[in-house]
């Protein structure tokens, strides 16, 4: 965690990954970002994956450093607490995020009525207002037709939601954008950011609408080749598989020197009448006869022979192992990488927690601090936000507007 956003308040009343992963990067930043939730929890509570005790390793990722104060947002004096929360006085404050809909109760338009400069980010499925997560806009754009084996006409979902992650990514630095414009000129603004909107704009940045427009079709599928450049997994003598790619003229270079196949690649090139150092397309149009000879050359070797000849070169390439075997036998990615930390968990496990992931160079990173438990802010927020007095948040508990973390 940094220190780079102390002094800044942000509300956050959101659920699933990208309003929430919003609030995280905020926080790890520095923010003091406070998450209002339904008592008992809202719908990404208990969402898997899980622990033993149902408690949830996905919530408790997503909102490591916030404060956390449960209200009952079913009645009216729960929603007026939620609103009082987003708009609360101070220099700092008035920044909230979202992905409540754009009418409803926390409208934009009813949060300026009470601070005139007022930041919302909202976080949208499509800009029109229609509902849409990661799955359904991935599916909406295409993404699922361009993925899986070349031979399959089946769609193939992607297990990583690319859109969310963005989006949360977005919505943060807009927010950021939107606080700069708002000391320059002391007005707030509505910050929309639609999943859908995220989606097509990065395909289009990646030349693909372009790509299809002017083409008039769509994309094939390739497998797992590397669309427009030459890469794709083998497998070696013992049985690994690896990905290796090879992108630049160097990473090519290496490669054929490795594998010891300067000579026949030269042959084919004056064959072809090409050559394939100097185009990575070239390499990828000749992609079947490529792989053949270089399937030949890696299937001869065994994966630690030719581990450390690639890594004492410029090669591009990695091991294909599952996540368990990555997180327990990588160092460079968990244990002894600067940016995980062993904390202990709502959950009541102990296990390592990232920090903000760029490395800020003027800064120490301190270590993340948990998520805090539904609820486990609710008094400290009601007394120092809203300056509510004891006797008043008694009252608010009694009533069960609100509610504070189990013991």
């Amino acid at each position: 965690m940094y220190s780079h956003l102390q002094g800044l308040r942000v509300v956050e009343g959101s659920s699933f990954v990208a309003a929430p992963s919003c609030g995280l990067y905020l926080a790890q930043l520095g923010a003091e970002v406070i998450r209002f939730d339904q008592i008992g929890g809202g719908p990404d509570f208990r969402r898997w994956p899980k622990a033993e005790s149902g408690a949830s390793f996905y919530w408790e990722g997503l909102n490591k450093g916030k404060k956390s104060i449960a209200i009952d947002l079913r009645r009216p004096e729960g929603r007026e607490l939620a609103l009082q929360l987003a708009t609360a006085p101070g220099h700092g404050a008035g920044v909230f995020v979202t992905n409540y809909p754009a009418a409803g109760f926390l409208a934009h338009a009813k949060l300026v009525e009470r601070r005139a400069d007022q930041i919302t980010a909202r976080v949208m499925g499509w800009a029109d207002g229609g509902n849409g997560v990661d799955y359904t806009i991935n599916s909406a754009v295409g993404v699922p037709q361009m993925t899986g084996p070349a031979d399959s006409d089946e769609p193939v979902n992607h297990v990583l939601p690319a859109w969310d992650l963005l989006t949360g990514s977005l919505a943060a630095l807009s927010v950021l954008a939107a606080l700069r414009r708002r000391e320059q000129t002391g007005r707030g603004e509505e910050i929309r950011v639609p999943l859908s909107d995220v989606a097509i704009s990065s395909l289009a940045n990646l030349g693909q609408v372009g790509e299809v427009l002017v083409g008039g079709a769509d994309r094939p599928r390739v497998g797992n080749d590397i669309f427009g450049a030459y890469g794709r997994d083998f497998v070696t003598s013992d049985g690994r598989r690896v990905m290796v790619a090879a992108i630049s003229a160097r990473q090519w270079a290496d490669l054929l020197s490795v594998l010891g196949i300067g000579e026949e690649i030269a042959r084919m090139e004056e064959r072809e009448g090409v050559s394939f150092s100097k185009d990575e397309g070239v390499r990828f149009e000749h992609r079947e006869t490529l792989n053949a000879l270089i399937g030949e050359a890696i299937a001869q070797r065994s994966y630690a022979d030719l581990k450390r000849a690639f890594d004492a070169s410029a090669v591009c390439w990695g091991p294909y192992q599952s996540l368990h075997e990555a997180v327990t036998g990588d160092p460079r990615l968990v244990s002894a990488n600067p940016l995980f930390s062993s904390i202990a968990h709502p959950s009541g496990h102990d296990y390592p927690a990232p920090g903000f992931a760029p490395t800020m160079s003027g800064a120490v990173r301190s270590p993340p601090r948990p998520a805090p438990k539904l609820g486990e802010n609710t008094e400290q927020i009601l007394a120092e936000v809203l300056s509510y007095p004891a006797h008043e948040i008694a009252r608010l508990h009694d009533d069960g507007i609100v509610a504070s973390a189990a013991p």
